[in-house]
């Protein structure tokens, strides 16, 4: 009998069983797919051409010290630290942000004007603190008090009331934007990455993910060497080193509780008894696999988020303005928040965006290891696109006209670059559900709005990383603090299961 049982191999239940092992459990990991990882996955997708099946570019685990504290980097973890983090490029402009600030308001002022870089100076210096403040609540589980302790000494710091300082949270992008700067240029920017949890930059609530940008300036994204997946495989391998077991091809089709233990039915008809489970799995997986059909209607999984386009390439894209280090992080082409609005709007209405927004990442730019000399992997993503198209077309009917709709996006920005394609591969919310298990399409899992956070998520009392049912957890974008690549969600479902252990240790 194994002391817990960990349901889904992605990165967050790996991290999960990683501290549950390190405290001396005997731990199981279960994995449906034969690749190790999740959305957090590297696979051969054309003939000694490495690719992302998911995540690309790591952000916030790079702030959560579980890198450091596993010694990742022992296990062959090597990060690539990516700097500039991001050129915007739209007509004759291409805003250029690194890791330095100042490097980055220099960019700002030779595009817009010197206020408008003061201001941006300013706010990193007004919401950097509550940018710690934001890292501080997702690194907890979301409890009243574990959220005051993080955002109450702000406003003792500032001088501002609580109502003030919430005010200021709540309020759309669009609104922290317009009170902020002047030049469209950089609004259209930074709305487009405030956009990237999936909410559009008008909802309310969305001001927060404008300040995420502020990380970059404390320590740049990573590339994991050899891709995204080297992440999973060093987690896979510190378990290993710990005790812990991985088990690919084999997805848990069943779980059933009996007295003071749980009986795990997997695919090849093999059962593991566990005295407790920990689903790293989306909560609609876990739903269904529970047979609780009333709790799943009331998941907000929402209708889709967005696709991605991989495409093999004989050079980089080529821009037609010159910015050093233009191909080594995200390339935002997003030229006005009028396109961001009219692709959620085509959106909304069950259509796929006719003029789509893009973020487009080079990782052999910086990686060369991913792909033979003369080759080069180009990941496009676009954001708001519907699970389910409104005239009843299938993906796979659309799948040739919605890849030329995107190589001609992103040959309007870099003109050339479609004579630069070899081979493309597209992932539209359909294949991401397939392969991936992410239902509808939502690489967040649920949706990231104010209904769906915090306590709320997945579902009120279903919070805390613990289920009703006893010796049940749960973990992964399903749960607090939601999607991306951060393992904030593991290492607190395994520190919440431990405390909850030494307590009955106790009794």
């Amino acid at each position: 009998m194994r002391d817990v049982v960990v349901v889904g191999g992605g990165h967050n239940g790996l991290v999960a069983a990683c501290y549950l092992a390190r405290a001396g459990l005997d731990v199981e990991v279960l994995e449906r797919d034969d690749v190790i990882g999740g959305a957090v996955s590297t696979v051969e997708r054309w003939p000694g051409v490495q690719v992302d099946r998911g995540s690309s570019l790591h952000v916030m685990i790079r702030h959560t010290g579980i890198v450091e504290e596993l010694d990742l980097a022992a296990c062959g973890l090597d990060y690539i630290d990516v700097d500039p983090w991001a050129v915007a490029f739209a007509g004759d402009d291409a805003l250029r942000f690194a890791l330095d600030v100042d490097e980055t308001c220099a960019s700002i002022a030779a595009v817009c004007d010197d206020e408008t870089a003061d201001a941006y100076a300013a706010f990193v210096r007004e919401w950097s603190p509550r940018v710690d403040a934001m890292l501080a609540a997702f690194h907890r589980p979301p409890s009243v008090g574990a959220l005051g302790r993080a955002f109450w000494p702000l406003g003792r710091a500032a001088g501002r009331a609580g109502a003030e300082l919430a005010r200021d949270f709540l309020q759309s992008a669009d609104a922290l934007l317009d009170a902020t700067f002047r030049d469209e240029r950089l609004k259209s920017v930074l709305a487009w990455w405030a956009a990237q949890a999936g909410s559009p930059p008008h909802e309310p609530g969305t001001a927060p993910m404008v300040a995420t940008a502020l990380l970059m300036h404390r320590r740049p994204p990573g590339r994991p060497r050899g891709g995204s997946g080297m992440l999973t495989v060093a987690l896979a391998r510190r378990l290993g080193q710990l005790g812990g077991v991985v088990r690919t091809g084999d997805g848990v089709v069943s779980l059933q509780r009996l007295a003071d233990r749980w009986s795990v039915a997997t695919e090849s008809g093999d059962r593991v008894v566990a005295r407790r489970v920990m689903s790293a799995c989306h909560v609609a997986t876990l739903l269904d696999v529970l047979g609780d059909a009333r709790r799943r209607g009331q998941l907000r999984i929402g209708r889709g988020m967005g696709m991605v386009l991989r495409v093999l390439t004989d050079r980089l894209p080529p821009y037609p303005i010159d910015v050093e280090g233009a191909h080594h992080g995200m390339q935002l082409l997003a030229p006005s928040r009028a396109m961001l609005r009219s692709a959620y709007g085509d959106f909304l209405r069950g259509e796929a965006p006719s003029d789509p927004p893009l973020l487009v990442m080079t990782p052999t730019a910086t990686d060369p290891s991913l792909a033979p000399a003369g080759r080069h992997v180009v990941t496009v993503w676009t954001q708001w696109q519907p699970r389910h198209l409104r005239d009843g077309s299938s993906w796979d009917d659309v799948r040739d006209r919605e890849t030329d709709r995107l190589i001609d996006a992103v040959d309007r920005h870099a003109p050339g670059f479609a004579s630069s394609v070899v081979d493309t591969l597209l992932q539209t919310p359909a294949d991401l559900e397939r392969e991936l298990g992410l239902h509808a399409g939502n690489v967040m899992h649920l949706e990231m709005t104010l209904d769906a956070m915090f306590a709320l998520r997945p579902l009120p009392g279903w919070s805390s990383y613990r289920s009703p049912l006893p010796g049940l957890y749960l973990c992964g974008a399903s749960t607090h603090p939601g999607g991306g690549v951060s393992g904030a969600s593991g290492r607190s479902a395994a520190h919440v299961l431990l405390k909850d252990l030494r307590r009955r240790w106790r009794r």
